[in-house]
């Protein structure tokens, strides 16, 4: 799909130089020096030679086809050389150049200009503003970077060219190779979804990892991320945690949501695992490319020192991971091989008088284990550790092995030739047993997310048309919000239970519904401009006769009024009182990448202390939904503790659902609440006894 960078007969260097200062020769001299196996052609129209190559005034000069250019003159030039490329033919461009998108808007209008020339005549860019690519496959080196990576099985894609450069000089130390490095630039084109489109089926890659700032259309980078995630890992960082950047909003979910929650979301949900450093982006990427995949969360220990087994040990539970139960044959066998004092259960430990023999014996045997997933090897250097033997023994077990192996050889000096040797052997080692562990259980989490079958998105029978009708009268009166008394519409519309309610314009107009439905009532207040009710003091629980209706209807109006003065008042909503129920809260902020972005929590001090909330992208199916009520802290509060019965979580996941068919339905609802929906013992269903919403 992108053979024009990954696979070119043929490269023009625009702007190559004579100069070694400049960055035209730099990128010139990689292209010579990483052995590029295709024509080379310099243009500079005041140079005849470069580096022993003939120079071109232009690429319309060259003779021949042109697969590629790589652009590095100033930007204002840049759109002529790229419509020439256009005629000559070419059909890729990376350019180098900065001065684009990123120097404000008269950059961003030349940028603009350069994706319009490329679409007429069908040429894809990589840039502006980027570092170029590395393929070591073909090879070449169409950067200028300074270093050209070994040839390796792990392709690396970053928006952030300086980040480029020192993730390359950290792979050079550490034995990392590669089969394409690209820096993308300001992805006027070729983006993070072209990229996993492109090497999804590339055999040549096992492992995809990627240091992403934003993304352009996160609908569909969760899409292809998915399809591309059931074929080979995707490990990525994510810049900016922190909510700063999030805009001021005014419902729970959006204050709770930020950017960052969304992108925990679409990346649970299309299985890219996140690594929270670029030092993480390494350690799970290695044991991926490096190892078979772990089946499994059931791992054996082997160690020469009690406490990093200790630590090992305590690692696992953070991540998933459990400390495998060996079988009586195996601690047969490991008894009759190890010195009496060694430990034969599980962390094994071989003392520090451990030599190679030793530790390969009780690695062979711990591996053997059918109850076994995979291993951890420690090593601590002790005047009798045979720290390279060791290395070569764990080099030869893991040649044979079905079962992923990670090593740990803790220390720096004693021990860097045992790690050199693993390094060149592909077994993925760890200065400390906290962060092999951590790369077992990414692993791990790859390996249940490929379990899951592929969501399937359930459509329920709606009255879409009677939302619609809603949303246009309230645009039509100049509003932008929904409070609960018109939100029932949309509720009942969609599926979702309500109490019986209704909007009472006078005292008289609510004892009479009053004495319909039965006591007691919920009385709110009943305003298009009060959103938050309970801030205003516009909710009186527990009404029991008609002269607390009286009393209540005029308090209510008294406190909304002295609230605020200048909202409309419709009067005073009445609802059944919902008894025996616990309180969850089911919300949507629409993020501007992703979309609808779905959160669910407890109600009440759970949501407003503890923000003890998940969230999900919409839409998502019944599998996912339920992972989402699973996945806060306090979840078995709603399973049912110290006798109380357990909640209906068959239909908290319902309501999910619809709600997220109707986020989705209508792309002009910016924000909602459902909170709280008071959810019954379990059979007995959920209702939404409050919704507020926000149009865009």
């Amino acid at each position: 799909m992108l053979d024009m960078f990954f696979n070119p007969r043929s490269i023009a260097v625009v702007g190559a130089s004579e100069n070694p200062q400049k960055l035209g020769h730099a990128i010139l001299a990689n292209l010579i020096d990483s052995g590029f196996p295709g024509r080379l052609y310099p243009v500079n129209p005041k140079a005849e030679e470069i580096l022993g190559l003939k120079c071109y005034r232009s690429v319309l000069d060259i003779p021949g086809a042109l697969d590629l250019i790589v652009v590095v003159i100033p930007s204002k030039f840049v759109s002529s050389v790229l419509e020439e490329a256009g005629q000559k033919g070419v059909q890729g461009a990376i350019i180098i150049s900065a001065g684009f998108r990123e120097a404000g808007a008269e950059g961003a209008e030349r940028e603009k200009q350069l994706l319009e020339i490329a679409r007429r005549y069908g040429m894809r860019i990589v840039g502006p503003n980027c570092l170029g690519i590395i393929d070591t496959l073909v090879p070449m080196n169409a950067s200028f970077a300074a270093g050209t990576p070994s040839k390796g099985n792990i392709a690396f894609m970053s928006q952030s060219g300086a980040l480029c450069t020192a993730i390359l000089d950290y792979a050079l130390a550490e034995n990392i190779g590669f089969s394409h490095f690209v820096s993308l630039g300001n992805k006027a084109d070729v983006d993070e979804v072209s990229l996993l489109e492109a090497w999804r089926d590339d055999p040549d890659t096992d492992v995809i990892i990627a240091y992403i700032e934003g993304l352009r259309d996160g609908a569909e980078f969760i899409r292809q991320a998915r399809k591309t995630a059931r074929q080979k890992p995707i490990v990525a960082v994510k810049s900016g945690r922190t909510a700063s950047g999030s805009k001021a909003v005014s419902s729970h979910t959006g204050s709770l949501a930020g950017s960052d929650a969304a992108y925990d979301a679409a990346f649970l949900q299309s299985g890219v695992l996140r690594a929270d450093s670029v030092q993480e982006l390494f350690d799970y990427s290695t044991a991926f490319a490096y190892q078979p995949l772990l089946q499994g969360n059931r791992i054996a220990i082997v160690t020469n020192a009690g406490g990093p087994g200790v630590m090992a040990t305590d690692a696992l539970e953070r991540n998933g991971l459990v400390l495998a139960q060996l079988q009586p044959e195996t601690e047969q066998v490991l008894a009759g091989a190890l010195p009496p004092a060694a430990n034969i259960h599980n962390p094994v430990d071989v003392l520090g008088d451990a030599r190679a023999d030793r530790y390969e014996k009780a690695l062979e045997t711990v591996l053997h284990d059918p109850g076994v997933d995979g291993a951890l090897i420690i090593l601590t250097p002790q005047t009798s550790t045979e720290i390279v033997k060791t290395a070569e023994a764990l080099v030869r077990v893991s040649k044979v092995s079905d079962k992923p192996i990670t090593a740990c050889w803790m220390g720096k000096k004693e021990v860097s030739a045992g790690i050199e040797v693993l390094a060149q052997n592909h077994v993925p080692n760890y200065p400390f047993p906290e962060r092999a562990v951590a790369a077992l259980g990414a692993m791990y989490k790859y390996w249940l997310w490929k379990q899951q079958p592929e969501p399937r998105i359930e459509a329920f029978d709606v009255d879409k048309e009677a939302v619609a009708e809603l949303l246009k009268r309230v645009r039509q009166e100049g509003r932008n919000s929904i409070g609960d008394a018109e939100a029932q519409t949309i509720l009942k519309a969609y599926g979702i239970t309500t109490p019986q309610s209704k909007v009472a314009a006078t005292p008289e107009e609510a004892v009479a519904y009053c004495e319909e439905i039965g006591y007691p009532v919920v009385m709110k207040i009943a305003s298009p401009d009060i959103l938050h009710k309970s801030d205003v003091g516009g909710i009186i629980v527990g009404v029991k006769n008609a002269e607390e209706v009286r009393q209540s209807f005029a308090t209510l109006v008294e406190r909304a009024r002295a609230h605020r003065p200048d909202a409309t008042i419709w009067g005073c909503q009445i609802q059944e009182m919902v008894t025996d129920a616990r309180e969850i809260i089911i919300g949507m902020n629409r993020d501007p990448q992703f979309g609808p972005l779905m959160m669910f929590g407890l109600g009440g001090i759970y949501v407003e202390v503890l923000k003890d909330v998940t969230f999900r992208v919409a839409p998502m199916s019944r599998e996912q939904a339920r992972e989402m009520v699973e996945s806060i802290r306090s979840y078995k509060l709603l399973t049912g503790v110290r006798g109380q019965p357990p909640a209906d979580i068959d239909a908290v996941v319902e309501t999910i659902l619809r709600v997220s068919q109707l986020v989705v339905d209508f792309d002009e609802i910016a924000e909602l609440d459902i909170n709280p929906l008071l959810v019954r013992e379990e059979g007995k269903g959920a209702v939404a006894v409050d919704m507020r919403l926000i149009l865009k």
